[in-house]
């Protein structure tokens, strides 16, 4: 059987080649946009005083706003892309949901609840010092016990539970439980905490501190080295459970891999970013539609590449170029996001053959 060829630019190329130039394509976008944001901003820098303060030890103004702020935002910016939509991508093929994501079905919200445990369920007996002398490894643990638990409840009801929309409704109810709760964690809170979650719930990517920026780092590769270890499971999974028992494939040890993997990288980004939305949902299927594809060795590194470029995106949007205000990240990934969730929604059966 021949492999699939296709005419680009009047170039006839196989289906690994057409793979190729899209990497290609996606890690020059990749790079250009990590540039651009570290070059966009209220303060305008040219490209040589970027170089100097970046390989440089000038100690003027001009390093410190690069070093100390542009650069690592940008850093964020990417890893928290990369984590959200790889942790959306495996949502999607264990549930065999299209509409899976750490949105949509809750996981965001889980850990948003760990996260209000910390700042909120302390407020009464800590004051704000000391709770930030915990340290981050509390507040990320939190937030990776929410969105474990939250996953596992939702793994709970689709073993009983197959209708698609059924679980998606469901998972929108437990989003809205967990809501409720934090409500009235914030009604009983002193002003101080209550301050810093309402902030944190905006979503930042410019809040962090190099050791919170760190662990991120850390635990984001944990995740991506998990789902590179969980290709073939995910592979097996998508053609059902069924398939996957029958070529031996342990299920409930795929489900304990893919589930760690999920919960440590829509958790961390929840726990230090706060909760941000549509990413986890649509760069997937950006992904598929480009790469035309279901195999999982090509969709882990796609989605990867896809959604760091797509968050770098969205970052450099906020910035507002030219203009001295900033958007709030999570609306701009809304508008990004939410076409391409209705687009899917209209296409759903051109492309249903991919899941």
């Amino acid at each position: 059987m021949e492999p699939e060829k296709k005419i680009v630019a009047g170039i006839v190329l196989t289906t690994s080649k057409m793979h190729k130039v899209i990497f290609a394509s996606l890690v020059i976008f990749l790079v250009s946009f990590l540039i651009m944001d570290i070059f966009i901003g209220s303060v305008t820098i040219n490209p040589s005083d970027v170089i100097k303060a970046i390989f440089g030890d000038t100690g003027s103004n001009l390093e410190i706003i690069i070093l100390k702020f542009r650069l690592p935002k940008a850093i964020t910016a990417l890893v928290v892309g990369m984590a959200l939509s790889l942790s959306g991508l495996q949502m999607q093929t264990v549930f065999r949901n299209p509409m899976a994501g750490p949105y949509v079905l809750g996981i965001s919200s889980g850990a948003s609840l760990g996260v209000a445990f910390v700042i909120l369920g302390f407020s009464t007996s800590l004051s704000p010092d000391s709770l930030r002398g915990l340290g981050n490894w509390v507040l990320i643990a939190a937030s990776w016990s929410g969105a474990g638990l939250v996953m596992l409840l939702i793994m709970l009801v689709s073993t009983r539970v197959k209708d698609i929309m059924t679980i998606l409704i469901l998972g929108i109810m437990l989003s809205s439980g967990i809501s409720a709760i934090v409500t009235i964690m914030q009604y009983f809170s002193n002003e101080t905490m209550l301050k810093a979650y309402v902030i944190w719930t905006m979503g930042s990517l410019g809040n962090l501190t190099s050791s919170q920026l760190n662990i991120l780092l850390i635990s984001v590769l944990i995740g991506i080295l998990m789902s590179l270890f969980s290709v073939k499971m995910l592979n097996a999974l998508l053609l059902g459970e069924s398939y996957a028992l029958s070529i031996g494939l342990n299920v409930r040890f795929a489900r304990v891999v893919i589930f760690t993997c999920t919960s440590i990288l829509a958790g961390s980004v929840t726990a230090f970013c706060g909760p941000i939305g549509f990413i986890g949902i649509a760069v997937p299927h950006i992904t598929r539609i480009m790469f035309k594809t279901s195999d999982h060795k090509i969709l882990i590194p796609g989605t990867i590449l896809t959604g760091g470029a797509v968050m770098l995106a969205s970052d450099i949007i906020s910035q507002l170029p030219g203009s001295n205000n900033i958007l709030p990240v999570n609306a701009v990934t809304s508008l990004i996001g939410i076409p391409v969730v209705i687009w899917v929604i209209m296409r759903n059966r051109k492309y249903s053959d991919l899941f």
